[in-house]
């Protein structure tokens, strides 16, 4: 029966009698449907028919897309439609879509210079690891309905992005990697026993028939691992090959390939070795490396949307009359009036209408204590409320916002992030090309002098020859290396890490959390009076027992209880213990309830508070936020590499300049935004130096995002942690100075490894052309191989 022929668009079967046809590079090619046949001829009209050549997957036909109407794509045309996900910028809009139909890379290729040539459209760049399209455009002269509707004229449906759907979809691609390596790895097993019995060494006296049995048993149990599990290896090849690039997948494809081939070979003539148990060996390892990549992209995927969190589902509407309602976030709108009730998160960026409060900022600045907010003080959406009630008029919502700012900083950073080329990569390539042109003349030279001998003596050499120990030499290293610093309380999330320690000359240090502990803690207390210490600090815990904010963690349980207390936003605490009137917190506070000037602080590090009753001042208690014990030790290991250090918080305190002075830093700067952190980094790297980044709350998130490596603390924010390279879980900085030395150690076994492998290859080459090495030899050859760059990276388990 002959086969139908296929779309030349998507691949489907051709229906017998279908006239659709276009012509596409000088040919004319038949088409399943006029959707495709559309698709095809918009492509052509465009200038971009070279799409067809790069391709590396069929494209999606479009009948199966979702179907959109023409009313349906004009929704989008309405203002209030557009206001959740469209942003404008003077005369350009921006907006951010989900792409449907994307089988390959060139349909980014295609995507991109389809739009670009679009009148109105100013930019568009689509993001293949989650398929999210950027696009600015002139609404004015491009409604957004007609955007849409050119994506769908060159064959993708595009939807306004949500978070949720996107990490749906990055989910269920990382269900599909997994299936995939579960099979490799039980499919393996099964064809390890089986191949393994037919090898002479076991001297197991196989009937010819049990052999023959046993060959066709590991021939099924492998056909699943090439064709299911290792099929992105072979479109990455394809591609790879049709852009003149050879990469690792090349070079991995030929060894599976080559192996699967030859055991099919074996198997039917019943001679030879079986390569299958090579295959499933390749396919296990190189998928859990690409697993573990792609977990690592899911968890910065869902950044975004941990942001969005920090927003409050409800809050309370006032009326003109003053009177309040629970209504959604989404119906909030600019110029309402809003109701915060003490221990609850702000909804929107305002204006505090009336009301005196603490806010609790933390979240988006990374500093502990709360800031004093009046009528007129702006406030920003997620950010606490901890003390008085507020009445704040709303400014701006959504994307306006402040927090929402930071989101469209951390995607810049991402955008602009480098990516660093796997040496392994750089050097597999032409050694690939070595071994394939000297394949091919061996084979030629063969085929004249022994015809018979000529496949046998080119499998083995390219078995001997397989990349295989080049391929593990960087992984094996840097996983190993990952694992001892993962003992060691240091987590790494991407794979440059170890390799860009090697290549940092400037640190970044966040302070709060970071080289300090993150906590206020008492530190002394000064009596003023004829009390003493001891009776002084029982008096202040009374009162701070009876308050929420967080100064009060740092005084501990107090004796007595306090019969009353008042929180004055701000200022302090007022009430009575024992029957006495005290006031603890700012200086004139307290001294107005004494009727006199307040006394001089005596010191000008930490936070001074003031306690007094009725008759005078009894004593100054001094917090402050503890530097972490082993942060002298990491400012030595940076010094001593003659690394440049910077501190960028975003305290205003003297604090920032105390610590620098107390380290030695370098550089300081305090009462930093986090725009204004990433401008500094823009600034330090556009004088060419490489920038280690230590943070640990949301405000450091872009600047963790652009730096060449970034460490988040174990005790940062989730969000700070996903955007990291690396995450400090121990909260000990010293393993940060370990992790210095291992990342040379591993470097330098990288090095060993990558030099051993290539004069293994080097060596064996001649003899395996010359007919001396036979294919059995080769693989032990190639496996001992393997083993020892193995052995040698586990030496890194030495600390």
């Amino acid at each position: 029966m002959a086969q139908p022929t296929p779309c030349y668009h998507c691949g489907l079967p051709v229906p017998t009698g279908s006239h659709y046809q276009t012509l596409v590079l000088g040919q004319i090619r038949p088409m399943c449907c006029p959707g495709c046949q559309a698709v095809a001829e918009t492509i052509v009209k465009s200038g971009l028919e070279s799409y067809y050549q790069h391709r590396s997957d069929a494209a999606i036909n479009p009948q199966a897309l979702p179907e959109a109407l023409s009313d349906e794509l004009a929704l989008y045309d309405r203002q209030d439609v557009q206001q959740p996900f469209v942003k404008h910028d003077g005369e350009l809009a921006s907006t951010s879509l989900l792409i449907e139909g994307i089988s390959c890379a060139a349909c980014g290729w295609l995507i991109e210079r389809h739009l670009k040539g679009v009148d109105g459209v100013a930019e568009a760049s689509l993001n293949l690891s989650n398929h999210r399209l950027q696009v600015r455009w002139s609404d004015a002269r491009l409604p957004l309905s007609e955007l849409l509707a050119e994506l769908r004229r060159i064959g993708y449906a595009a939807h306004p992005y949500h978070p949720d759907q996107a990490a749906e979809h990055l989910a269920r691609e990382n269900r599909r990697a997994m299936r995939q390596l579960g099979v490799a790895g039980l499919l393996w097993m099964q064809v390890m026993m089986a191949t393994m019995a037919t090898w002479p060494e076991f001297n197991l006296d196989l009937s010819a028939g049990m052999d023959s049995i046993l060959r066709w048993t590991a021939l099924l149990l492998t056909t699943p691992i090439v064709f299911y599990c290792c099929t992105d290896f072979f479109k990455g090849a394809l591609r790879d090959l049709r852009t003149r690039h050879l990469t690792m997948d090349v070079s991995v494809s030929l060894a599976i390939g080559g192996a699967y081939i030859a055991g099919i070979w074996s198997t039917l003539t019943g001679q030879g070795e079986l390569y299958f148990d090579a295959v499933g060996m390749f396919a296990l390892f190189l998928l859990a490396g690409r697993y573990l990549e792609r977990r690592a992209r899911e968890r910065t995927a869902a950044a975004t949307a941990q942001l969005v969190n920090l927003l409050p589902a409800s809050c309370l509407k006032l009326d003109e009359a003053g009177h309040s309602s629970r209504i959604l976030l989404s119906e909030l709108q600019v110029g309402d009036r809003v109701l915060v009730q003490p221990g609850a998160l702000i909804p929107a960026d305002g204006v505090i209408a009336s009301g005196q409060s603490s806010v609790d900022e933390s979240v988006l600045t990374g500093e502990y204590l709360p800031l004093a907010r009046g009528v007129g003080d702006s406030v920003t959406a997620g950010t606490l409320n901890v003390e008085g009630p507020l009445t704040v008029a709303v400014q701006a919502l959504g994307d306006d916002t402040r927090l929402s700012a930071i989101v469209r900083l951390l995607e810049r950073a991402q955008a602009d992030k480098p990516r660093l080329a796997e040496l392994a990569d750089r050097v597999a390539q032409w050694f690939l090309l070595i071994v394939l042109v000297v394949a091919t003349v061996v084979g030629l030279v063969w085929w004249q002098i022994d015809s018979a001998r000529a496949f046998w003596i080119v499998l083995a050499l390219l078995v001997a020859t397989c990349p295989c120990a080049l391929s593990l030499a960087t992984p094996t290293a840097l996983t190993t290396a990952t694992g001892t610093l993962h003992k060691l309380g240091l987590l790494l999330t991407r794979g440059h890490v170890l390799e860009g320690l090697n290549q940092i000359d400037t640190v970044i240090f966040d302070k709060t959390g970071t080289l300090t502990e993150g906590r206020l803690t008492l530190t002394a207390v000064h009596s003023l009076g004829a009390l003493d210490g001891d009776a002084c600090l029982a008096l202040a815990a009374a009162l701070e027992n009876r308050s929420e904010h967080p100064i009060a963690r740092a005084f501990g349980r107090a004796p007595q209880p306090a019969d009353t207390v008042d929180s004055v936003p701000g200022l302090g605490l007022q009430g009575s213990v024992g029957g006495r009137n005290l006031r603890i917190g700012q200086p004139a506070f307290v001294a107005a309830g004494y009727g006199a000037a307040a006394p001089v602080i005596p010191g000008d590090q930490g936070q001074w508070l003031l306690l007094g009753d009725e008759q005078g001042p009894l004593a100054w208690l001094v917090l402050d936020d503890r530097l972490r014990e082993d942060a002298p030790a990491l400012l030595a290991a940076c010094r001593r590499k003659g690394w440049k250090t910077v501190l960028l918080s975003g305290d205003s305190s003297p604090m920032v300049g105390q610590i620098a002075e107390q380290l030695g830093i370098d550089q300081a700067e305090g009462g930093l935004t986090p725009a204004a952190k990433l401008a500094r980094l823009q600034e330090i790297q556009g004088q060419g130096r490489r920038v280690l980044m230590l943070g640990d709350g949301v405000n450091d998130v872009p600047i963790l995002a652009a730096a060449d490596i970034s460490v988040a603390m174990g005790s940062a924010t989730d969000l700070a942690k996903t955007s990291a390279d690396a995450v400090l879980l121990s909260n000990r900085l010293q393993s940060l100075v370990q992790a210095f030395d291992i990342a040379r150690r591993s470097r330098r076994i990288i090095v060993e490894n990558l030099a051993w492998a290539s004069l293994y290859n080097g060596l064996i080459l001649p003899f395996a052309a010359i007919g001396w090495v036979t294919p059995l030899w080769a693989a032990l050859g190639m496996s001992a191989s393997s083993l020892l760059v193995v052995l040698n990276a586990l030496r890194l388990t030495r600390h």
